[in-house]
């Protein structure tokens, strides 16, 4: 395995600056943010314009990288695939198939989006448009030598109060997903965080999808037992001012190390069923935010956990 970070924790900082950081700091890969120049996303970064991107550009790109000793493990967009507004949905699909372009030229074998959801129709009544939109957009990846794959954030409240915004966010649900686009080159790009407050052992999912686990995103999670018994299953529902202690709910993100997940347990897993890609920590740690020294910190914190319990997984 190889273990990088998603360069959208460290925002509009060119990616040179922070290639230059990520190799001084000992890390082995970059996930490249892919979002369009002009966009409106809340962690969301561009650290490459597909849109513009040309081969000559991909390839001074790729030499820099490489002369840092850094691969790329996956190019990253993600965004509502199935948005209900089609003239949204098909600018997603688009910036979709242009990441997949920039991939190809850079020789990257990776793509990760989300699935997204119409939001006016039930998560089991998407699948027909998801069967529809992916269809297309994972044999898009295959001709190029691509493959794609879906985080499993629920991204509840993205689109409607207490609603999840994707309907990819639990096995039942990936099962469902690979029945429809059976594709060799659709997979996952797994973060054990968005189980755990789910109250979803990844452990035994490993084996049971171990042929569509593409990417790993390192991010732990915290649960707040007191906060838990407040909101119920169904999280915080109001806004209420008068709890201050409350007002996120009843799980934080956090560095790998700082939550729930069992980081030797869950890598020492995905080692013994065959996975040798890369870990890549995403960093949405509120603990760790506000300035660019600060991001480092926690990027530097998650790495050190990751190494000090798995370092004998992570090669050279």
């Amino acid at each position: 395995m190889k273990l990088g970070f998603l360069t959208v924790a460290l925002g509009p900082m060119p990616l040179e600056a922070k290639a230059e950081w990520a190799a001084a700091e000992g890390f082995q890969a970059l996930e490249l943010a892919c979002w369009p120049r002009r966009n409106d996303r809340d962690y969301s970064a561009s650290d490459l314009d597909v849109a513009t991107l040309t081969q000559a550009e991909a390839d001074r790109v790729r030499a820099r990288l490489d002369g840092l000793g850094l691969a790329v493990s996956s190019l990253a967009y993600y965004d509502n695939n199935l948005d209900r507004d089609p003239a949204k949905r098909a600018a997603v699909n688009a910036h979709v198939r242009k990441t997949i372009d920039a991939a190809a030229m850079l020789g990257v074998e990776r793509v990760g989006t989300f699935v997204g959801r119409n939001i006016d129709r039930s998560v089991e009544d998407n699948f027909g448009e998801f069967e529809e939109v992916f269809g297309g957009l994972v044999a898009y990846a295959g001709a190029r030598g691509v493959r794609l794959m879906i985080e499993n954030c629920p991204m509840t409240g993205w689109q409607k109060p207490g609603e999840p915004g994707t309907i990819s966010f639990s096995p039942e649900l990936w099962a469902e997903m690979f029945r429809r686009v059976p594709d060799a080159n659709f997979g996952l790009n797994l973060d054990p965080s968005h189980l755990v407050y789910q109250r979803i052992d990844v452990l035994p999912l490993i084996p049971l999808f171990r042929d569509r686990l593409f990417h790993v995103h390192a991010k732990d999670m915290m649960v707040f037992e007191d906060r838990f018994a407040w909101y119920g299953i169904f999280n915080r529902q109001l806004g209420m001012k008068e709890w201050p202690l409350l007002e996120s709910g009843f799980e934080r993100a956090r560095m790998p190390g700082l939550g729930l997940v069992y980081w030797e347990a869950f890598l020492m897993r995905l080692h013994d069923h065959g996975f040798d890609g890369f870990v890549s920590i995403e960093h949405e740690d509120p603990d760790y935010a506000g300035s660019e020294a600060r991001i480092k910190e926690g990027l530097s914190l998650g790495r050190a956990h990751l190494l000090e319990v798995g370092g004998r997984f992570f090669g050279k």
